[in-house]
């Protein structure tokens, strides 16, 4: 049995792209300052990157998971390199208000899980990377590592970040920096 390894959990909207509300035309994709550079520099010292994200304008019926892939594929075009390719990517399609309780929107571990699951991965080994509290906390449940990126952050998740005793960088390059860190 092959031993499992380590990636990168990425939010998306306002983590690597600019979040200009409910994403979800390939044309409006614009990767935040230094995503690419970053990405490419974990991609080249064989971190995974997967994605994970919450997708509530699916629920409030503004798009369709189509939408939410062709937007991935736009990000992934922008990147350097086919390398810097993502190794899955997950979300949750609903809200609270408009759909009810689910068991997959994050902070929930379940897309994390199946994501492990799906890729071999011990999630032990792994970062949690994004703006929101909501994307870190998973590192805390599952025994990973979080870091949050103040780039776009509100007061409110840079707080509960704080509280959580999650690292906050400046931006993406810093975080992808303090990945590659010969010690955590």
């Amino acid at each position: 049995m092959a031993e499992l390894r380590g990636a990168v959990f990425l939010d998306r909207d306002g983590t690597l792209v600019h979040d200009p509300g409910y994403l979800h035309d390939p044309a409006d994709v614009r990767l935040l300052p230094g995503v690419a550079e970053g990405l490419a520099r974990l991609a080249l010292a064989g971190w995974p990157l997967v994605l994970v994200s919450n997708q509530s304008g699916i629920a409030r019926g503004l798009y369709g998971a189509d939408a939410f892939h062709a937007v991935n594929r736009r990000v992934e075009e922008l990147l350097p390199s086919p390398a810097t390719r993502f190794a899955g990517a997950y979300l949750c399609p609903h809200h609270p208000d408009f759909t009810g309780p689910c068991d997959c929107r994050k902070p929930s571990p379940k897309l994390f899980r199946q994501a492990a699951s799906d890729l071999g991965l011990d999630l032990t080994r792994c970062w949690f990377v994004g703006n929101r509290a909501t994307d870190v906390e998973p590192a805390r449940t599952l025994g990973g590592l979080g870091i949050l990126v103040a780039l776009t952050s509100g007061p409110a998740d840079l707080a509960a970040a704080r509280a959580m005793g999650v690292p906050i960088v400046a931006d993406f390059p810093l975080a992808a920096s303090r990945i590659l860190a010969p010690t955590r």
